[in-house]
């Protein structure tokens, strides 16, 4: 706690902002593995959850390829934006 006290307010909003950026970078990868996993092998949600919510017509793969690219697309757009607010000189640590 003493240490946060005696830290640069940019500092801390550095630290911060790296840690979003490592958790907006982990999302994407994330979202765009699950994209593709859905587009080469939709049946990948029956065989691991045991269950085939759309009754084999494929909506709900499209479903699951849509969101998934907007959520990567999102979480690019905001790990852009906090890495150029990190690399900022307003924010760069010594």
């Amino acid at each position: 706690m003493a240490a946060s006290l005696t830290t640069p307010p940019s500092h801390r909003a550095s630290n911060v902002s790296r840690r979003r950026l490592r958790l907006e970078v982990g999302l994407a990868l994330l979202s765009v593995l699950l994209f593709f996993a859905t587009l080469l092998w939709p049946e990948w949600i029956e065989i691991v959850f045991g269950v085939d919510p759309d009754f084999g017509n494929g909506s709900f793969e499209w479903l699951i390829m849509e969101l998934t690219a907007i959520s990567a697309v999102v979480a690019i757009f905001l790990a852009r934006a906090d890495w150029r607010r990190i690399r900022s000189p307003g924010l760069r640590q010594p």
